[in-house]
């Protein structure tokens, strides 16, 4: 596969083609998806729940994720690296730049983090110095606690015309990429044509311009049980692990993945 970059993912875009993402957090893994054809490799803080066995991403450390974006970049072959800014790594600009220094430095190509308008300072200086922002809206699970669980986000109207104005904002700003976790499906398709930058969905329905899920939900493998509605296990008929990330691949491009059924109305 040849190097994905920003470029890649901005052409994949504007030529309708969708972009899979997969959370990795190995060398193992990173180069399983890499042959199976994943374009982007996150490195999310939701390692703290599959890997870690915490009931939620708070405990994830900045050392946890600069460890685990430094192994994935050892085994990744041409994919684009995200990696997440953990819980209150960001709390200030300051402390938001040198985080992201650390995870460029460990390998990452972009940084993910959770907010919403208010990130828009942050993003600017961080692109201004070189360095790529995803930026993480709708359920964003560092802020559960606000939240109130983990319940989808943009229902109300007015939410949901705030979520496309902080977009457009975010964008402005400098981000260079979105991702949207747990949004109406309507809404999160009328944000991928609001922007110019690459929008990925996570529980988002079908016509952002990507698609992401956590490695380990699916495989199938659950710590708790519990399957989230936009979760499809993927080994179902496969004889592998890599037959299920290319079959991963194959559904995400050809829009039969996600279905109607692993999205969410208004």
């Amino acid at each position: 596969m040849p190097d994905v970059t920003l470029t890649t993912l901005r052409a994949l875009k504007q030529k309708g083609e969708k972009i899979t993402m997969l959370t990795c957090y190995d060398a193992t893994f990173a180069d399983a998806c890499c042959k199976a054809g994943v374009e982007v490799l996150l490195i999310g803080d939701s390692l703290g729940m599959v890997l870690q066995g915490h009931d939620s991403t708070l405990p994830v450390s900045m050392a946890d994720t600069v460890y685990h974006t430094a192994s994935v970049k050892r085994g990744n072959a041409g994919a684009l690296i995200v990696a997440d800014l953990p819980f209150m790594a960001n709390a200030t600009v300051e402390q938001t730049l040198h985080n992201a220094g650390l995870l460029m430095q460990a390998g990452a190509h972009v940084i993910k983090v959770e907010g919403a308008a208010w990130l828009a300072e942050s993003i600017t200086k961080l692109a201004e110095r070189g360095v790529p922002v995803c930026a993480h809206m709708g359920l964003t699970p560092q802020a559960v606690n606000i939240l109130g669980g983990y319940k989808v986000q943009g229902r109300e109207h007015n939410q949901a015309r705030q979520m496309v104005a902080d977009a457009i904002a975010l964008e402005q700003a400098g981000a260079a990429m979105l991702l949207l976790e747990c949004v109406p499906s309507d809404l999160a398709g009328e944000i991928s044509r609001a922007v110019k930058v690459p929008v990925i969905g996570i529980g988002a329905g079908p016509d952002t311009d990507g698609q992401v899920l956590v490695l380990h939900d699916m495989l199938g493998l659950s710590l708790s049980g519990r399957v989230a509605k936009f979760v499809k296990n993927f080994m179902h008929g496969q004889p592998s692990i890599q037959g299920a990330l290319a079959a991963y691949v194959k559904e995400v491009k050809a829009v039969s993945f996600p279905a109607a059924e692993h999205g969410f109305s208004a």
